[in-house]
C-alpha cells in the first residue's frame, strides 16, 4: 500500500465507496476539502475580528463580519462535518452536498463569499472571504474534469479534408519533430 493510499484511507468518510466515481485527481479533492476546512475556520475568526469594527461605528463592516462568519460556518459544515458533531442535521447536509455535482458547490461558495467584500472592503474581509472564494474556484476546476491527452486534439482536425484540393487529406507526418519545410510529403498550397 502506497503512502497516498494510506492517506486516502485515513481521510475517507465512514461508509464511503473506496473506488472514485469521477476522474478528479486525489490531490485536488484534498486541496478543496483542506482549503475549505482551514479557510472557513480562518474566515470565522476574521469575521469575528471584523465585527469589532462596531466600536468605531462602522455598521457595514459589522454586517460583513457577521456574513463572513455565517459563510465560514456553512462551508465548515459541508467540508468538515466532524467539526460540527453537536448539530444533528450536519451529516445529512454534508451527504446531500456530496451527491451534487462539483459546479453546484463552486457556485455556492463563490456567491456566498462576495457580499462580505462588498459590505466592507478591508483586508480582513477580503482575505477571509477570499479563502472561501478560492475553495469555490478549486471546486469549479474539479467540475471541468481532466484535460485531454495530447493525441485527442490532433485526431479531431483532419477528418473531412475540407479546405484541401479535391477533398483529399494530406498524409500525416509520422515524425512529430519535422516541420512543414523539412517534410516534402506534406501538402503545401500553390
Amino acid at each position: 500500500m502506497s503512502f497516498g493510499e494510506k492517506i486516502a484511507s485515513i481521510m475517507q468518510k465512514p461508509g464511503q465507496d473506496p473506488v472514485a466515481k469521477d476522474d478528479v485527481p486525489w490531490w485536488m479533492k484534498y486541496a478543496g476539502r483542506g482549503l475549505g476546512t482551514v479557510g472557513s475556520i480562518i474566515a470565522i475568526f476574521l469575521g469575528a475580528w471584523n465585527c469589532t469594527s462596531i466600536l468605531f461605528g462602522n455598521i457595514g463592516c459589522l454586517l460583513s463580519g457577521m456574513w463572513q462568519m455565517i459563510a465560514g460556518f456553512l462551508v465548515v459544515m459541508i467540508e468538515a462535518p466532524c467539526c460540527c458533531l453537536f448539530i444533528d442535521f450536519v451529516q445529512n447536509l454534508s451527504d446531500w452536498v456530496e451527491k451534487r455535482p462539483y459546479w453546484n458547490r463552486a457556485a455556492v461558495y463563490c456567491l456566498i463569499a462576495l457580499p462580505a467584500v462588498f459590505l466592507c472592503a478591508e483586508f480582513v474581509s477580503i482575505f477571509g472571504s477570499g479563502l472561501i472564494f478560492a475553495t469555490g474556484i478549486i471546486y469549479g476546476l474539479m467540475s471541468l474534469g481532466k484535460k485531454g491527452s495530447r493525441p485527442d486534439p490532433a485526431g479531431m482536425t483532419s477528418s473531412s479534408g475540407v479546405g484541401s484540393p479535391q477533398g483529399t487529406v494530406p498524409p500525416a507526418a509520422t515524425d512529430h519533430h519535422t516541420t512543414l519545410m523539412e517534410d516534402p510529403d506534406v501538402w503545401r498550397p500553390t
